[in-house]
Parts: C-alpha cells; structure tokens; sequence
C-alpha cells in the first residue's frame, strides 16, 4: 500500500493505492504555498486519513522540475518547498520512504500503464495546458534525464518566424524559462491566447478560442490554422527523433477532441513514418493522471 499525492499550487489530492494500476482516493486540502511545516502537516492528516500503515511508502507528483541527483525541486508557484531536497526532508518528517516525480513525468506514465498508451512500447505524453510539457516511457518505465530534463519539447528557441497558413511574420516572444522563440510561448493555453491577440487585437480564452474554431468562425479559424501549423512542426520533430507508438495530449487543449484530432492529421503528414492511425489521440487519465502516475512510479521502483 502506498500514499500517493498530486500536488499543485493550488490543492494538495491524496489516494491510497494498493497497486500500480489502482488508487482509492483519500481527499484534499489547500496547498500551504509559504509555510513548509503547515504543508508537511497537510500531507501528515491525509496520510493519516487513508489509513497507511506505519511506514508505507509515499509518492509524490509535483508540478516542477526534480534533480535526480540531489533530489532538489524547482517549484515555482510554492515558495516554501522550492530548491528543498523534498524527498529526504519529507521522509524524515513523515517517518517513511518519499519518491518525489515531475507531474509530466507522472502523466506519461500513467497514460502508458493504464490510459491511451497501454500495449505500446515507447509512449510520449504531451501536454497541452497553460504551457507545454511532456515526458517519456520506454518499455514501461520513464525516461530521466540529466538533471531531471526528459521530453521537455516546450523549451528552445524552435517557434517558426515565417509562417503559411496564414501567411505571416511571428515576433519570439520571451519566455518565462529565459529564452525567446520557446513552444512555451504559443503552444499552450495562454500561448493561443496571445496568438489570437496577436493576430486579431482581441482578448479570448482558449476555451473560446477553441468553441469559435469549432464553429467555424473566421478569426479563430485563422488563428488555430497559425497555431497547428506552429505546433505541429516541432511535435513531428520528437515523434522522429524519440518514435513514440502513441503520443496522449494532457492539458486543457487536449480536451478538445476536433483540435487533437487535427493536429494529429498535421503531425502524421509531417513525420518519416506513414501511418493511417491516430498517432497524436486526447489522453484518457487526465483527472487522476498525476495520482495513478505516482503509484505507477512508485511500485516501478520497489521492483527496479
């Protein structure tokens, strides 16, 4: 039996999980974003609320970067656990074995052990959500790399300036990882908002972006024509590079079927390999992905 968290900037969500496939959740409470022992107590009284076992392992999907070498998290939207070496610190305080993972990381995992990547070998999970992220498994077990970077697609000055459809000019837009020109910028969320505003000079949520696209409205129209065409390119470019069997979208934008499906027929059209599936499809896990991919994470290791 494991504990098993997700924790965002907002909600710390807890399970129990008695197997690498399974969770029961527990409950949630609000994240303490600057006060680190109210934050361990938080995830003390959802321990204790799921009943574990003294002792039992826990498991942790955080949204963040982890350092595998000295287990140190970037966390920026929680201040008092940034830069903390969060594993070992919890697992003195809680009195047990902490396993700390990236959110992204968790979501490709649990999307190639129970969700859309089951049966497939080599499984990339792309997020699309306020920003851009993604992770990778290999033979059912993920892909760390150095310093705790592995499928990071969203970052690198890759953003096309010339574009076709519609034909236009692109500034790079800087972005928050300190570089300029990054799919972070675009990509996500608040990146098709500002290709909207960009385009257009009017302010829309993605969401109503993404409605007035699949109404055929002609604005939005053009806007998601720029974005596929920006986002399309360098997903290709992974799926050749690492050659993924099934490549789930997380995030909020994966929510929309139409817009997947449509960049799945942009990304199949542009990659070495011909295929006439669905290569890019939504993810199926998106709501407890974080909680089945700590479990995952976790019971991997124990075997490891």
């Amino acid at each position: 039996m494991r504990t098993c968290f997700d924790i965002g900037g907002t909600t710390i969500k807890a399970a129990r999980a008695p197997g690498p496939d399974v969770i029961e959740s527990i409950g949630r409470l609000p994240t303490p974003q600057q006060d680190f022992a109210a934050f361990a107590a938080a995830m003390r009284t959802l321990i204790a609320q799921g009943g574990a076992p003294a002792g039992s392992p826990v498991a942790i999907s955080i949204t963040g970067v982890v350092d595998p070498e000295n287990g140190r998290v970037k966390v920026a939207n929680i201040p008092c656990i940034d830069g903390r070496a969060l594993g070992d610190e919890l697992a003195e305080l809680l009195d047990r074995p902490v396993l700390v993972a990236n959110d992204a990381d968790c979501f490709v995992l649990a999307e190639a052990h129970a969700g859309a990547g089951k049966g497939h070998r080599v499984v990339f999970g792309a997020i699309l959500g306020t920003g851009v992220g993604g992770g990778i498994v290999a033979e059912g077990r993920l892909l760390r790399g150095a310093g705790g970077l592995s499928g990071e697609w969203g970052h690198g000055t890759i953003v096309a300036t010339e574009t076709k459809v519609p034909p236009h000019h692109l500034p790079h837009f800087a972005c928050g990882c300190g570089q300029s020109g990054c799919l972070d910028t675009v990509g996500g969320a608040r990146g098709l908002e500002r290709l909207h505003q960009h385009l257009h000079g009017r302010t829309l949520a993605s969401t109503e972006i993404v409605a007035a696209w699949e109404q055929d409205e002609p604005d939005a129209t053009a806007t998601i024509a720029l974005y596929l065409e920006l986002v399309a390119q360098p997903l290709a470019l992974v799926v050749n590079i690492i050659g993924p069997d099934i490549v789930p979208v997380g995030g909020g934008l994966g929510n929309s079927a139409a817009l997947i499906a449509r960049l799945d027929e942009h990304v199949r059209g542009a990659i070495l390999r011909r295929i006439d599936r669905p290569l890019v499809v939504p993810a199926q896990l998106s709501v407890d992905a974080g909680l089945l991919g700590a479990a995952a994470l976790s019971f991997s290791e124990e075997r490891a």
